[in-house]
């Protein structure tokens, strides 16, 4: 059984720890990465951020798109991707008809 299987495999409950897991070591890592290069090691801080980017990026972002129909089943998360994805779509159309007014 492949880690994507076994992965979708896992409840609702393990899969949001999991998620949180992933991404509670991300962004932690993002603050020492800026701590890092406001004592001056602008090089190593740059790399630092760079890297906690790409991870959030394809571990993430990835990790949640493979488990978003699990956790879409418990009520608050749904309710919560509902409500994030609503205020989204009000914010790209605010923009739309800003650009669309100044044209």
């Amino acid at each position: 059984m492949s880690l994507r299987q076994r992965i979708e495999n896992l409840g609702p409950l393990p899969i949001a720890a999991l998620i949180g897991g992933a991404d509670g070591t991300v962004e932690p890592l993002k603050l020492v990465a800026v701590a890092v290069a406001g004592e001056g090691h602008w090089i190593a801080g740059t790399a630092m951020i760079v890297t906690c980017y790409l991870r959030s990026l394809f571990l993430v972002e990835r990790l949640f798109i493979i488990v978003k129909p699990k956790l879409l089943i418990i009520p608050w998360f749904a309710k919560l991707w509902t409500t994030i994805l609503a205020v989204r779509s009000w914010i790209a159309a605010s923009f739309r008809r800003m650009r669309e007014g100044t044209s």
